[in-house]
């Protein structure tokens, strides 16, 4: 694919929790309109480096940039604004609330109507309102719910929620959308679609960031891989290139590297 510039820079990033070190100088970047798959053996730090990125934990050393804003320190909701958006590996739906309810949540990320606004139901608010339930409708759609945009979360199928979860993130409007372990507790027929899905969300403009355990899926769908293991970086490269390299062979297998040669 053709160069693009730098999204996301993770240069030289060390997190350490009390006498534990999380990670351990981890450097890499996202490209703009690239799949990037970030993946290690459990314990690899490629949630906690997730984490980091997206506002949870503040490094201890190092820096990450995106679109060129320095994150040290900056809250949550504005890393939001900025166009960062995330899922979980633990599914965060609002359980109680429609489907469309659910995704307009979303939209409110870069809504500037006021509390008087919505509290007398101004033609601005009707307006703004309009615009949410349409573009929560075009994603729902994108993501292939839009059937039941009536239907409590609660009542989705596991794979419909997680589907759900995206278009949510998506209705932020981000520019880089991360995924945490969007495969986990899927069955094949399942993954098939989901990789069609992220295929998909790239191919709408989305910059997409995977973490996966799933190996088959991150080769299928991923443009780079970056892997890490205890914490530090230890190959970056085409897919084809990371399932041939031995450290990462290693790494997987739990054999030295001379052996995975």
């Amino acid at each position: 694919m053709p160069e693009h510039k730098a999204l996301l820079e993770v240069d030289n990033v060390t997190l350490r929790f009390g006498g534990l070190t999380a990670l351990d100088q981890v450097s890499f970047e996202i490209r703009e309109g690239e799949i990037l798959g970030l993946i290690g053996p459990n314990g690899a730090g490629k949630t906690t480096c997730f984490n980091a990125m997206t506002g949870v934990y503040q490094v201890t050393s190092g820096e990450i940039r995106f679109d060129g804003a320095r994150l040290a320190k900056m809250k949550r909701y504005k890393i939001t604004k900025l166009g960062m958006a995330r899922t979980f590996q633990n599914i965060r739906l609002f359980k109680s609330m429609t489907v469309l309810e659910n995704v307009m949540v979303g939209t409110d990320a870069h809504s500037k109507v006021g509390f008087w606004d919505a509290l007398l139901r101004t033609p601005r608010h009707r307006r703004t309102e309009a615009a949410s339930r349409e573009e929560a409708m075009r994603l729902l759609a994108l993501v292939g719910i839009k059937a039941r945009p009536d239907e409590l979360a609660a009542n989705l199928s596991y794979g419909d929620q997680r589907r759900l979860e995206i278009a949510r993130a998506m209705a932020t409007g981000p520019k880089l959308l991360c995924l945490d372990e969007p495969a986990a507790g899927f069955n094949p027929a399942e993954k098939a679609k989901l990789m069609e899905l992220i295929r998909k969300v790239r191919d709408e403009g989305y910059t997409v960031l995977l973490i996966e355990h799933d190996m088959r899926l991150v080769m299928g769908v991923t443009d780079r891989i970056v892997v890490l293991e205890f914490g530090k970086k230890i190959a970056e490269g085409s897919p084809a290139e990371i399932r041939d390299n031995p450290a990462v062979i290693a790494a997987y297998l739990g054999v030295d590297e001379e052996d995975a040669s």
